[in-house]
């Protein structure tokens, strides 16, 4: 009788023994799939560094942007010109005229801008980021214009300037840096 019980607690013994096995198997082949899948896409390859890590890094190694090459805004671009300095004026149109109706009036402006900086190529590429919000607050300037304002002799200075200003804001909530110079009016039509 004693063996028999030796032999039924063997039976029980083995089909736990046997699911312990086959679940450790499982786990150490999905494990080596996903190492595996790891160095096939990459995963444990050099990572590239970004902008601020690269000027960081150039910084540290005796590079001469200081701060500015920190925290990434955007530069003067000189241009050569014995005993002064000057700098380069970039240009940058925005596609599509604008359209408004005047204050208080039937009459409508249309537009269409350019802008001016002395800054590099990263203004030109957040006004392209947020063209939609700078067409939005030039919208709001023009419409805030009346018949009498039409009549100034300074009138579009004047309006160049406050779409500057405001397109100025905009970059500096969305981009911490406006950059944005001169505004210039392409084509002006009021009717």
């Amino acid at each position: 009788m004693a063996d028999e019980e030796i032999a039924v607690e063997v039976k029980k013994k083995s089909p736990l023994i046997k699911i312990v096995a086959i679940a450790l198997t499982a786990i150490l082949l999905l494990a080596g799939t996903a190492v595996g899948t790891m160095f096939v896409t990459g995963f444990f390859d050099k990572k590239e560094l970004s902008e601020a890590q690269l000027a960081l890094k150039k910084l540290e190694e005796g590079g001469t942007d200081s701060k500015a090459a920190i925290d990434n805004t955007p530069q003067k671009v000189t241009k050569e010109s014995p005993g002064l300095q000057r700098f380069e004026n970039s240009y940058m149109e925005l596609e599509k005229p604008l359209v408004s109706n005047l204050s208080e009036t039937r009459k409508v402006i249309q537009l269409s801008l350019a802008i001016m900086t002395h800054y590099d190529e990263r203004v030109f590429k957040n006004a392209k980021k947020h063209e939609f919000a700078l067409r939005s607050v030039s919208l709001d300037v023009m419409r805030q214009m009346t018949e009498a304002d039409l009549v100034k002799p300074d009138f579009r200075k004047e309006l160049a300037a406050k779409i500057r200003d405001e397109m100025n804001a905009v970059l500096q909530k969305y981009e911490d840096f406006g950059g944005i110079e001169e505004v210039y009016f392409t084509s002006f039509v009021v009717q």
